[in-house]
C-alpha cells in the first residue's frame, strides 16, 4: 500500500535555455535532477517527488510531504544571505533556486519533518540556521584535500571522521566513512547546528540540528551509495519520515 511509502520532496536544479551554439536539453528554461537521488530514495522505501522553484508555494508543498531532501548543484549560496558583502570571484549563484529551497527548509523546520541537505543543500541548511560559509576552500585551508576530486564521482575521494555520540554516528554505526567530494565551498560556522563530521584537513563535512527528529546535512553525495553508511543515512531519513505518517 502506498501509505507505507513516505512522500519525500526532492529539490531540482535549474538550467537556462540552450541558445545557438550552446548544447542543452531545451531552448526553454528547464529543471534537472540526477537519477540516483530518486533511485536511492525509492530503494530505501520512500516515494520521491520533484519540487519546483516557487518560494510562495513552499509551505503548501511541505504540508503534503513526509520528508525533504535539498540537493546539490554547481552553484553557491549568495554571500549576502549570511551577511557578507564581498564575493569571491569563483562564486556563481542561482537566486531563484536558493530562495525556493530556503523557503522549503523553513517550512520543513516549522512542521518538524525530516530534512537531509546534500552538498550545497548542507551549506544552505547551515546558512538558514544562522551560520556562514567559506567561499573558496583553498583560500582558507591552504593544505586542503582535493574537495573537487579528480576521479569519478561514483568513487571515494577521501574519508571523513564522524563525531561520536551524534545522530549521524548512530545512523551509520561507524567513526570513519569513505566519501566522494565535489565542492569548493565549506561551512565555516554551523549556526544553531553542530558539526558531526570533518575531513582530515579540518573542513566541515556534516552538520545536524540537535532536538530535531532528523535534520542532517552532509557535504558529500550519499545518493551514489559509495559506502554502507550512505544507504543507512537515507534509510534513517525514510524511517524518520514514516514516523510523521503515524
Amino acid at each position: 500500500m502506498t501509505s507505507h511509502f513516505p512522500l519525500i520532496g526532492v529539490t531540482l536544479d535549474s538550467e537556462p535555455p540552450a541558445t545557438d551554439g550552446r548544447a542543452g536539453y531545451s531552448r526553454f528554461p528547464w529543471y534537472a535532477i540526477r537519477q540516483n537521488y530518486m533511485d536511492m530514495i525509492a530503494a530505501c522505501g520512500g516515494l520521491p517527488v520533484a519540487l519546483g522553484h516557487d518560494a510562495p508555494q513552499a509551505a503548501a508543498m511541505v504540508a503534503r510531504l513526509d520528508g525533504l531532501v535539498v540537493t546539490g548543484g554547481a552553484f553557491d549560496v549568495p554571500p549576502d544571505l549570511y551577511g557578507v558583502s564581498d564575493r569571491h570571484a569563483s562564486v556563481q549563484t542561482k537566486p531563484r533556486r536558493t530562495a525556493a529551497e530556503a523557503a522549503l527548509v523553513d517550512a520543513a523546520m516549522a512542521r518538524g519533518i525530516p530534512i537531509l541537505g546534500i552538498c550545497g543543500g548542507m551549506q544552505l541548511l547551515a546558512v538558514v540556521l544562522g551560520g556562514w560559509l567559506v567561499q573558496h576552500i583553498p583560500d582558507t585551508y591552504p593544505a586542503a584535500l582535493a574537495h573537487e576530486q579528480p576521479n569519478p564521482r561514483d568513487e571515494a575521494g577521501h574519508v571523513v571522521d564522524v563525531v561520536a555520540g551524534t545522530h549521524l554516528a548512530r545512523l551509520v554505526g561507524q567513526d570513519r566513512l569513505a566519501v566522494n567530494s565535489s565542492h569548493h565551498q565549506a561551512v565555516g560556522d554551523a549556526g544553531r547546528a553542530v558539526i558531526c563530521a570533518t575531513a582530515p584537513d579540518g573542513v566541515v563535512e556534516a552538520i545536524e540540528l540537535p532536538g530535531h527528529p532528523f535534520c542532517i546535512g552532509v557535504q558529500w553525495h550519499p545518493e551514489f551509495g559509495i559506502s554502507a553508511g550512505d544507504r543507512l543515512l537515507f534509510e534513517g531519513l525514510i524511517d524518520a519520515a514514516r514516523q510523521i505518517r503515524t
